[in-house]
């Protein structure tokens, strides 16, 4: 992998037109790439469809990313790798939403915007059901089909500051773990032994002691403490 100063530097080239330095991004985060995307394997979309969904929108990651946001150029990259799969499927892929539906939620917001500035306040779910003749549930069905995966660096419309990106209202240690790191643990993980995978989960997913780990598994604490040790040493290896 590169490091981060290697990284924004070829960023900045590439930004200014430079096609190696592109390919050199794409070829190090491919990596990062295909673990996001596979989440989406068996959707019908062929995987080679999805790797290139994955690279376009790591591609608009380079085009609009700023050293300035504060982040990590892999924490930038994650949501809009994932956004743009999430967009075909929604728009192209298998994922159709029917022309009526669209003009049903189209009617539905333009009559909540009517509706908040006569009242000054959102009309009910039961308001809005009443007005169309549908029920309710029929009314979050269709409002949720128009709505778009949402950016963590969008403005906040929920209360509070909304000159604030939704980024910056998560927490400071949020803000600055590598997601990158997060997703290739879990990999790591989920290739563990059967038995290492659920002391891993079991100790550090659900808070449980050693001790009750032990009796889960039907062996001593000091077994599980040294399995633990071992199984934290390896991770921390392939981590490095």
């Amino acid at each position: 992998m590169l490091d981060h100063s290697q990284t924004i530097e070829l960023i900045i080239r590439a930004q200014t037109g430079d096609e190696v330095a592109k390919d050199t991004l794409l070829s190090h985060n491919s990596p990062l790439i295909k673990s996001i995307i596979r989440r989406w394997r068996n959707k019908g979309v062929e995987y080679d469809d999805l790797y290139q969904l994955g690279c376009m929108g790591f591609l608009k990651a380079i085009k609009n990313f700023d050293p300035e946001f504060g982040v990590r150029f892999s924490t930038y990259a994650v949501p809009m790798i994932a956004g743009e799969v999430k967009r075909f499927l929604r728009d192209d892929g298998c994922i159709k939403v029917s022309r009526a539906l669209k003009v049903m939620s189209n009617k539905i917001n333009r009559f909540i915007e009517e509706y908040k500035k006569e009242n000054c306040s959102d009309p009910s779910l039961d308001e809005i059901a009443k007005r169309f003749g549908i029920d309710a549930q029929e009314v979050v069905f269709t409002m949720d089909s128009s709505r778009r995966p949402i950016s963590i660096y969008e403005k906040s419309e929920d209360g509070g500051d909304k000159s604030q990106s939704l980024i910056e209202k998560l927490s400071y240690s949020d803000k600055n773990e590598d997601i990158l790191d997060k997703i290739i643990l879990k990999e790591m993980i989920d290739k563990l032994p059967e038995r290492e995978k659920k002391i891993i989960v079991l100790r550090f997913f659900r808070d449980k002691t050693q001790s009750e780990i032990a009796e889960i598994l039907g062996v001593s604490q000091v077994q599980i403490s040294r399995l633990e040790a071992k199984i934290l040493e390896k991770l921390k290896e392939k981590l490095a």
